[in-house]
């Protein structure tokens, strides 16, 4: 019904922004990493997902149509409503649940709030055919254990997922062997 949405913002709310479009403004929820880079009064273009309940029109949306394309396919595994998917958008990037469905680490997905081992492994199952790797993924996904353990410390520590990630990106490429070494380097990036 509504697939984009282009006006100004008008309010940042806790979960929400306010889009104001032709003098209407729509409340339309969306991934914490967008709420947190735009501000207001700026101009807003949003790929958009509305699921009608019986009680309500709830508005989702996201920077792009991949993101957007992922939340509908989210809103497909038994068990994820809009709340689950947007969460799970919200701790992740749409390259880091690739990557977890592609190497069968649900215990990543499971690090997103609302999200537990049994629907983080459903997810894996019911994206494992759905998501394709984008062509430079096919590398990014293939993390290596090191990294892997890098980054399990690293969430431990209290960084979410998405920093923990970036600070893994961060390390030069060769630098670096083992889980520790790659910690070590990971955490500079926090300095």
């Amino acid at each position: 019904m509504i697939s984009t949405l282009r006006g100004e913002i008008a309010q940042i709310e806790e979960t929400s922004l306010i889009v104001e479009v032709g003098g209407v403004g729509l409340r339309v929820f969306v991934p914490a990493p967008l709420r947190a880079r735009v501000k207001t009064g700026e101009a807003a273009f949003l790929f958009t997902h509305l699921v009608v309940r019986e009680d309500a029109l709830t508005l989702y949306g996201f920077e792009s149509q991949a993101d957007c394309d992922l939340f509908d396919i989210l809103l497909g595994v038994n068990g994820v409503g809009p709340k689950v998917a947007l969460s799970v958008l919200s701790a992740m990037s749409l390259e880091a649940i690739q990557r977890a469905i592609f190497t069968d680490e649900a215990d990543l997905l499971s690090r997103a709030p609302g999200v537990g081992k049994k629907t983080a492994q459903k997810i894996v199952l019911h994206l494992k055919d759905k998501l394709k790797p984008l062509d430079g993924l096919k590398q990014v996904a293939a993390m290596s254990d090191a990294d892997s353990e890098a980054l399990a410390a690293l969430v431990t520590l209290g960084y979410s997922v998405v920093e923990a990630q970036a600070a893994i990106q961060s390390i030069p490429k060769g630098a670096g062997e083992d889980s520790e070494e790659r910690l070590r380097l990971a955490l500079q990036y926090f300095q």
